[in-house]
């Protein structure tokens, strides 16, 4: 059955701004005089004393009932007879940022709200930065509770002038001004009377004439997001075409790896189809047996995608703890997840006056343009020219909390450029001439917990045995190797990084390496354990109670830290992590020196370590 009525394109639209400015209660009038609010549910909108209150309509969750702020985004459909929409409502406090940032990822449109009593603030002109930085293309600013000021024009002039200049600023598409007053509903489905200064379009009417979307001629994209084999004679590769066609016979490229095939059945529910278009679901299968998994991209063999592992990315900092230089989190984009770790802050950016500020770390709501490294290739393309394919989540290792939203703007020209070096003899070769076993024992506790003196006697009972160790110690280290950097959280996350790569290289070669450092923190001890193969690192924890460890001191440190001459001192001020796994635990205030030692000689022999 066919109909001959148009079809109405759709707009996603967003509305943002600081906390307060009449968010929902907007969005609730605007959906209520559109006549997208079945009767039943207005008589469920009204207060004890009989008022309709239509932030209720958007702000669903008890606690924003409560607070009487949004905290979720919350998403609402409505229709006209000239369009389809979808509106996110997203909160406009600060704390919840990276929601507001969620809804502006996938918007074709924003309604950016200014109470008219308070004017343009910072959380307006950093949810318009975020607006500009997800490319969403077509920006409104209304002004809002024109009713609390008398719909004064001046007052409005006033806030839309100083909006358009930052706008220009920012990079924001040309926004049309609008006064409005959600309570009373003046501009926002009807004209309002009270504003008679004002001539221009009502808010809905300015929706309504948004142009669509075009789509582009873009070639063909499919992230994978699964291998689907329900028996042995049928495997295929699901996704939604993210752009482009895609027709039988087509040859297809995968990324990042590069091999090559040709699409044999394009397959949905109900059949198979000779073609399919960017929105669709579909099934590919090819005429080779050829290696895809899920987070690869398939694309038009004779426009291949681009594929690196190191970026250059504008970054959204969402969690409350800093963000560090060298940490290791997990980067996820698309259906891949990899390893990653910020290796330069580029700069920061002001929101207020867009200024490029220097930074050595980002805090929370922080927007910065930085470089990462990752743990192995990735296919993408720069967020401005597909967004999927461009953006990207980082997630803390150990919490599995997401701690930033990044839009990759390119990839660095040395990712391109350098490529390691096959070498033929390998560390099991290596290990072997010296009749031992590659091992990383990384000692880490307080100072004065007695890592050191452990490590100095397993590395002298280790060598009369003939075996071949190193012993890596943390102050011998900032001595050389590390003699650039300070205690901050950062320096300490790069001397671990550097401490880590020299173990592993000498583990490489075959050695035992004996690595004595506090390193106070878990993620940085899980990174080191995953820079080694599974089986070749061992976790010491060295433990003692600070006040054993404080009692021990015989450089008087912790004096000094106590009296505030020693910054970010561990144990003092700055935290330990202890670890909640360790392969080995001693603790030092129980066992004498010669038995911690024979400790992790035991522990390496029960490994077969010390073989042969």
């Amino acid at each position: 059955m066919t109909s001959s009525t148009p079809r109405r394109d759709t707009l996603r639209f967003i509305t943002c701004g600081s906390v307060d400015d009449g968010k929902s209660t907007l969005i609730g009038r605007l959906l209520h005089d559109a006549g997208a609010v079945p009767d039943d549910q207005v008589a469920a909108l009204r207060d004890a004393e009989g008022r309709l209150d239509f932030s209720l309509l958007v702000d669903g969750l008890l606690a924003e009932r409560e607070q009487g702020i949004t905290i979720d985004v919350a998403y609402r459909y409505f229709s006209t007879p000239r369009r389809q929409f979808i509106v996110a409502d997203t909160p406009g406090h600060e704390q919840y940022t990276r929601n507001m940032a969620t809804g502006a990822s996938t918007a074709d449109a924003a309604v950016v709200l200014v109470d008219a009593r308070k004017g343009v603030l910072t959380q307006t002109r950093r949810h318009s930065h975020i607006v500009a930085l997800l490319g969403v293309r077509h920006v409104v600013l209304a002004v809002t509770k024109m009713d609390m000021v008398a719909w004064s024009q001046d007052a409005f002039d006033a806030i839309a002038a100083d909006y358009l200049a930052f706008a220009e600023a920012a990079g924001l598409p040309a926004p049309t001004v609008i006064p409005v007053s959600g309570v009373t509903g003046d501009n926002l489905v009807r004209r309002g009377e009270a504003a008679e200064w004002y001539a221009g379009p009502t808010l809905l009417e300015v929706l309504e004439g948004l142009p669509p979307i075009a789509e582009t001629a873009r070639p063909f994209r499919m992230a994978v997001q699964g291998v689907n084999r329900p028996n042995l004679d049928f495997r295929g590769y699901t996704g939604r075409i993210n752009s482009g066609v895609v027709r039988v016979g087509d040859a297809v490229a995968v990324s990042p790896s590069g091999v090559r095939s040709h699409v044999e059945r394009i397959v949905v529910m109900g059949g198979d189809l000779p073609q399919a278009r960017a929105g669709q679901s579909v099934t590919l299968t090819f005429t080779d047996e050829i290696d895809v998994s899920r987070g690869d991209v398939l694309a038009a063999a004779d426009a291949p995608l681009e594929a690196a592992d190191q970026f250059e990315a504008t970054l959204i900092w969402m969690a409350e703890a800093e963000m560090v230089s060298g940490r290791v989190y997990d980067l996820k984009i698309g259906a891949r997840t990899v390893p990653a770790q910020i290796t330069d802050i580029r700069h920061r950016v002001n929101v207020n006056t867009q200024e490029k500020l220097a930074a050595r770390s980002l805090a929370l709501n922080d927007i910065g343009v930085c470089h990462l490294s990752l743990g192995q290739d990735v296919a993408f393309e720069p967020y401005e020219v597909e967004r999927e394919l461009g953006a990207f989540i980082l997630i803390d290792r150990l919490t599995r909390a997401t701690v930033g939203a990044g839009m990759i703007r390119f990839a660095l020209r040395r990712a391109h450029n350098i490529h390691r070096q096959a070498i033929k003899v390998d560390r099991n070769q290596r290990a072997a001439l010296k009749g031992q076993k590659a091992a990383v024992v990384w000692l880490t506790g307080l100072s004065g917990s007695g890592k050191s003196t452990i490590a100095n006697l397993v590395e002298e009972r280790l060598t009369a045995e003939g075996r071949h160790a190193y012993l890596i110690d943390g102050d011998n280290l900032r001595h050389g190797l590390s003699r650039d950097l300070g205690f901050t959280e950062a320096d300490r996350v790069e001397n671990i990084r550097r401490a880590a790569e020299v173990a592993r290289m000498m583990a490489d070669a075959g050695l035992i390496v004996l690595v004595s450092l506090i390193s106070p923190f878990r993620a940085e001890r899980q990174m080191v354990r995953d820079m080694m193969p599974d089986d070749e690192f061992l976790e010491v924890f060295v433990d003692a109670p600070l006040a054993v460890a404080e009692a021990r001191d015989v450089k008087g440190l912790y004096a000094k830290a106590r009296r505030g001459e020693i910054a970010n001192f561990t144990g003092v001020s700055s935290p330990y992590e202890p670890p909640t796994e360790p392969d080995l635990h001693l603790r030092t205030n129980q066992m004498s020196p010669d038995e911690a030692a024979e400790a992790v000689i035991a522990r390496l022999r029960a490994d077969q370590r010390l073989a042969g």
